[in-house]
């Protein structure tokens, strides 16, 4: 099953030229229902419209982390008025509750005042899809709802990423893979005669049968540096629209102050055909947009952790187990001394390649799970930060002393 080319985007548009929409400084609310106005949304009438935010985690609107939900209820009035029955969905990081990540949001408020439905789309069971010019992957677990529905909008917040340079509305369509195969694309063996990451290639895969037919990002409040979700907010206040994944990715990555040339996945998908990312190819409305632009502080180049008074010691680790450890050790480093106040050296094991692991090891995630023994393990695939800090909190202080001193 080709997805996308058995649903067709409704929307016209110049599939050489395409048409992308800004708007910025009326908030929220009102810079998404400017943008939608410029696009005709006559097709939507009688069809059911798939809003996919960026809500995968807890947190607030203000972190920059998750989308703001005043684009999201814009986005419901908007699609109502044209004549469209609208639903919110998601499927969020292993680790969290779709309904509680609705919640921290407020993405779950605003569509309670408008009686619109919310959907947790990990519940039901996937739709195979095949991925038939995969070079990354061959077939995807595709939450249903995103084939049910008769049009799919995929509403990101602008951020950088430590692993795939910007998360914008193409990579937001990962959150359209059902439950923990997310992981999955995180774990490819790298392609033989190819230097991009596999999760960059295998996003490209992806975004040959998972497009939206309609791109809202958020750049309300996004997130510069070590994102997606241990970078520093960053205030914009404008949104963008476009027909075009593609399209709009690249006028965001401009207006972030990036290259989107140098994103991989949105350069390999390009190369493939799946959209234009050329910016002397893409009408952008208004002509003063550049205007807008603030410039990103990039995801670090070098990406090896670093944290006074831990050791860590990585084997073939995947990118999630790496985010998980970047964002624990950002949040919570400090506390990990808190509880084990004696110690002067903590280690921490990532990665499935360790052979042996010294005694009173910190290993996280399930491919440590042979050396639990040896000292602290904690589960998941990745488990969430919180959850390693959780492990930790737990554990009795006397207890705590088998964590190897240095």
């Amino acid at each position: 099953m080709n997805m996308r080319s058995q649903q067709p985007t409704p929307f016209r548009d110049d599939q050489s030229n395409p048409h992308v929409h800004v708007a910025a400084g009326e908030g929220a609310y009102d810079n998404t229902r400017e943008v939608l106005s410029r696009i005709n949304l006559a097709a939507v009438k009688g069809k059911r419209v798939l809003l996919k935010p960026n809500a995968g985690r807890i947190a607030t609107p203000e972190s920059g982390i998750t989308t703001n939900p005043q684009v999201v209820a814009a986005a419901i009035d908007v699609f109502r008025e044209a004549g469209a029955s609208v639903a919110v969905g998601e499927s969020p990081i292993i680790g969290v509750k779709t309904m509680a990540a609705f919640e921290a949001t407020g993405i779950a408020s605003v569509a309670r005042e408008r009686n619109c439905p919310l959907i947790d789309m990990d519940v039901r069971q996937p739709v195979p899809v095949i991925v038939e010019d995969g070079v990354a992957i061959q077939s995807l677990k595709v939450c249903p709802e995103v084939v049910e529905y008769d049009v799919v909008v995929s509403i990101p917040v602008m951020k950088t990423h430590m692993h795939t340079v910007v998360t914008l509305a193409v990579k937001n369509m990962k959150g359209c893979l059902w439950r923990r195969t997310k992981i999955d694309l995180h774990m490819l063996p790298q392609i033989e005669g190819m230097d991009d990451k596999p999760l960059n290639i295998a996003i490209a895969d992806m975004s040959s049968v998972l497009r939206p037919h309609l791109s809202l990002i958020d750049g309300t409040t996004g997130m510069e540096g070590l994102g997606p979700s241990a970078g520093q907010a960053k205030k914009l206040d404008l949104v963008v629209a476009g027909v075009d994944p593609f399209a709009a990715d690249a006028v965001a990555c401009s207006l972030m102050g990036l290259n989107a040339e140098e994103v991989p996945h949105l350069r390999i998908g390009a190369e493939r055909g799946y959209g234009v990312i050329d910016l002397s190819k893409i009408h952008v409305n208004p002509d003063t947009w550049h205007d807008f632009s603030s410039p990103f502080e990039p995801p670090p180049e070098n990406l090896s952790i670093r944290f006074p008074g831990v050791t860590i010691l990585d084997e073939q680790s995947c990118s999630a187990c790496q985010s998980t450890l970047f964002v624990f050790l950002k949040r919570y480093g400090d506390k990990v001394f808190n509880h084990f106040p004696e110690q002067k050296n903590v280690t921490i094991a990532i990665g499935k390649g360790h052979e042996s692991v010294p005694y009173g090891t910190l290993c996280i995630g399930n491919c440590t799970a042979q050396h639990e023994k040896l000292g602290v393990f904690v589960s998941g695939c990745p488990p969430v930060a919180s959850e390693i800090l959780k492990t930790i909190s737990e554990r009795n202080l006397e207890e705590s002393s088998d964590l190897q001193i240095e």
